[in-house]
Order: C-alpha cells, then structure tokens, then sequence
C-alpha cells in the first residue's frame, strides 16, 4: 500500500462497511487528509470541516445562558463537538453515535481530533440511536433518563430528505421535532447541518414547533473544485 493512502480501519456494521483513511493530498501540497466511507457514501472528510464547526457555533450561539448541557448527534471526525468545547462555558457535552467502530477510533487515538475529545472530561461518548433516543421519553442519556439539555446539535443525514436510513424520517416531522424539543430547557436550541439549500417545507415544519427558526447559508472553500461550495446550518430556538 502506497504510503499516500492508507486504511486505518475497516469494519462492517449494521449501516454497511464502514472505513477509516488517511491519504497525501499531493495536489494540495501533500495535506493530510481523513476520510470516513460507508458503503459507497463518503460521509466526511477532514478537507471540508468548515460547516460542522459553524453548527456548533451557530447553535449555542443562539443561547442565552453560556452555560449548558449539549447534546451532539453524529461524531464523524469529531468537528462539532471539538467546536463546541470550545465554549468555555459549556458543563457537559454528550456525543451519540450509532457506530462504535466511530468512537473506538477516538478513543484510540486513529481519528485526528479523539485526544482533544477523550481528554476533556465534560465530554462523554455514547454509542446509541439518536433517531430512537430523541422519540423516547427517557431522553439522550440513559444514565439520567429524562434529562433535560439547553442545545441539541445533529449530524448525521446528509439533508432532512437525504436520510442514510429511512426511518430517521421521523424526527424531521413535526411528531418528531416535538419530541425533541420536549427533551429541550425552555430556550434551549436544535441545531442541523443539510448538505442541501434551505428546504422550505422543513422550516416549515420548525416553525410549528419552535419560537423562532432560521437557515444559515454557510460557505467553504472547495480546493478541489478550486470554487466555494456552500452547506446550511438551521438553527430553531424552543420558547
């Protein structure tokens, strides 16, 4: 194998095969480069992070208090949740993803950002369904069930019609939404980064249940393309 490319981790999973890479950009001055692929789909790469750091910091910053309980679905290469310790404020940060071969290379240091995630003791990662935690009363932590958080940041679907499984549908309903806001301390806030142009009908159905509802064009450089690409960020504030 090419010293240019390597594979960290291969796994299957549940969702399909699941890889960790690592290659030398050598168009780009030879940068280092971390991929995540599943099946087919490539779900991230550490070349185009801009807009999971613009979720974190979008979200929380909606909140009035500083000082809160995040929730973060999908830990990917770990950008959102890096971004958000870096509020200085923030008391507890919980990462839900639904693969532990994810937070395995974290926890063992293959994923570029796990030192800085693992090493930070208000953070804590969790292997569980967030589609299923969010619809469930007894909430996001199993270790306090029914406990309430100030922001929930998601993840993991490429758009709310892009679904890497069907039955994630649901939460971006109205049914759904509701039962995530119910998980949500007055004010609090639900984050979401879309791969797609603002939907029309997915902020309408935010604003039948939050107070107030916004999409975030967020725009990043594409070297590869030599252009900007642009992503959405929308960020819905519970009354």
């Amino acid at each position: 194998m090419s010293r240019n490319f390597e594979e960290l981790d291969y796994q299957e999973t549940p969702l399909g095969a699941l890889s960790l890479r690592r290659r030398r950009m050598l168009s780009l001055g030879g940068a280092e480069v971390y991929e995540v692929q599943l099946g087919d789909a490539f779900l991230m790469s550490s070349l185009f992070h801009e807009v999971e750091v613009a979720l974190a910091h979008l979200g929380l910053g909606e909140l009035k208090d500083p000082a809160c309980d995040v929730v973060v679905g999908g830990l990917g290469l770990g950008y959102t949740a890096a971004a958000a310790l870096e509020h200085a404020e923030l008391v507890s940060l919980l990462v839900i993803d639904a693969l532990q071969p994810v937070i395995d290379w974290h926890q063992q240091g293959l994923a570029p950002l796990g030192p800085k995630l693992t090493g930070d003791p208000r953070c804590r990662l969790l292997c569980a369904d967030f589609f299923s935690a969010a619809r469930a009363p007894e909430g996001f932590d199993p270790e306090e069930p029914g406990r309430l958080f100030h922001a929930v940041l998601l993840d993991i679907d490429h758009s709310p019609r892009d679904l890497l499984h069907p039955t994630n549908a649901t939460v971006y309903e109205p049914e759904g939404l509701r039962a995530l806001a119910n998980q949500l301390h007055p004010g609090g806030v639900f984050a979401l980064w879309s791969n797609d142009a603002p939907d029309d009908n997915f902020l309408a159905a935010l604003d039948q249940v939050f107070a107030t509802t916004r999409a975030h064009i967020v725009s990043f450089p594409n070297p590869l393309l030599e252009r900007n690409c642009e992503s959405t960020v929308y960020v819905a504030t519970k009354d």
